[in-house]
């Protein structure tokens, strides 16, 4: 098949691509490389440097005509999206319709959307969230991306576009940015690296569900032949407090870091942790990938970047 990856230059998207070049596909990668590497992106895949919400986007979907979009793309900051809610939207919204609409001009058969899950259920009622928790999100970011979501049940409906929805937990791993829900885990590891004093904001009991890369990439995998028009959390189910994991990195150093506090953040959330039994019962996925054993993973490939000074 002919996939077309949005953000496939970013984090994620990227170890996606080499899995559906791994599978025999053709991969063709649209981004604006404003948060993506060019590094990032595999030699395979066929590359347009452009942002989703341009209209020329209709050129690539006219040249290449692909089968399944994989829409990755977005302005994931959340902060940023606090501070700038207009362009929060325009990118998340305005971004995505763009997308959609293409999509149904040229008869695209399956749409796969990376959304969020903690950002969605916002403050949580019950431990673990599954996908039936009340949709309360605290930022733009949270709202556009479940905006989206109900784009997509339109789609569906008027249009009869098919589609996955992954609710992604905090995704850390190799190619990580200090950007996005998970950016804690790049900016530890960077910092330590360079014998940097890392922050913990507050006093570091906030927890979110920590999932590995590679195994939201198996979901993306099974999401390909899997899931029509299904909404599916992706996370590990266990709470992980900020303290125990800058001990856990720390832990992966060759000297002692000290942990040190900051002031909290306003806003922040305290908990969030998701249920993915149900894509356990619909796909088979669940994660493979201890805490510990991920994070080993990510500081070696951060160490292998970073240039530690002497």
């Amino acid at each position: 098949m002919k996939i077309l990856i949005t953000g496939g230059a970013g984090f994620i998207a990227s170890n996606i691509a080499d899995r559906y070049l791994e599978l025999g596909h053709e991969v063709v990668i649209v981004d604006n490389l404003v948060t993506g590497q060019r590094e990032n992106i595999p030699a395979a895949a066929k590359f347009y440097e452009m942002d989703i919400c341009d209209d020329a986007l209709k050129n690539v979907f006219e040249a290449e005509k692909p089968d399944i979009v994989n829409h990755h793309a977005a302005q994931m900051d959340v902060r940023k999206s606090v501070a700038d809610p207009a362009y929060d939207a325009g990118v998340n919204v305005l971004g995505a319709i763009n997308i959609l609409q293409n999509c149904v001009k040229y008869k695209v058969k399956k749409f796969i959307f990376a959304s969020t899950g903690g950002a969605i259920y916002g403050e949580q009622d019950y431990f673990p969230a599954d996908e039936a928790h009340p949709n309360r999100p605290l930022s733009p970011y949270g709202i556009t991306k479940l905006t989206t979501e109900k784009y997509l049940f339109f789609y569906n409906h008027v249009h009869g576009l098919n589609y996955t929805i992954l609710r992604y937990a905090n995704v850390y791993g190799p190619r990580q940015n200090p950007h996005g829900e998970a950016g804690v885990v790049a900016i530890f590891s960077q910092r330590m690296l360079r014998n940097e004093q890392p922050r913990i904001n507050g006093e570091g009991t906030q927890t979110r569900d920590y999932v590995f890369v590679g195994d939201v990439v198996k979901a993306n995998e099974l999401a390909l032949s899997g899931g029509a028009n299904q909404i599916f959390n992706i996370g590990t189910g266990i709470e992980t407090d900020v303290n125990t994991l800058f001990r856990h990195i720390a832990a992966q150093m060759d000297h002692e870091v000290p942990e040190v506090h900051a002031p909290a953040q306003p806003g922040e959330q305290m908990r969030s942790v998701l249920d993915a039994s149900y894509i356990k019962k619909e796909l088979g996925w669940e994660p493979t990938v201890p805490l510990a054993e991920g994070l080993k993973r990510t500081v070696n490939f951060f160490r292998s970047k970073v240039a530690t000074p002497a």
